[in-house]
């Protein structure tokens, strides 16, 4: 999973979701709520010792939000190897790489492949 990288990064304000096709030709579509959830900074983990380089499981359960702070204002890439996610509520700190993305793709396939250690 380390080697893939995104061809290309959409998102759609309206639908409010984040679309990603993979390397592998794999398409994600992340509900932007799910997203800010998952945010991977230090003040969303609680802490250097809650970092992780998986997402959270929690963050696959819990409710689909529309506020501030799951809205997208911006995204803008860090170096090769992942995005920063700027969103309405002025919160701009979680680096997303590459690896925590496609582990927070939450359709069935990446999901079974995670629990199943693939």
């Amino acid at each position: 999973m380390d080697s893939l990288r995104p061809i290309e990064i959409t998102a759609n304000k309206k639908t409010r979701e984040l679309n990603i096709l993979w390397s592998d030709g794999h398409t994600s579509v992340y509900p932007l709520s799910l997203v800010r959830h998952a945010c991977p900074c230090e003040v969303c983990r609680g802490g250097h010792d809650q970092m992780s380089a998986e997402p959270p499981n929690e963050v696959f359960y819990m409710p689909i939000e529309d506020t501030p702070s799951t809205r997208l204002a911006s995204i803008d890439r860090v170096g090769s190897y992942g995005i920063t996610i700027k969103w309405e509520d002025g919160h701009r700190f979680g680096i997303y790489n590459w690896h925590y993305l496609r582990a927070l793709c939450p359709c069935p396939i990446c999901q079974e492949m995670k629990i199943y250690g693939q």
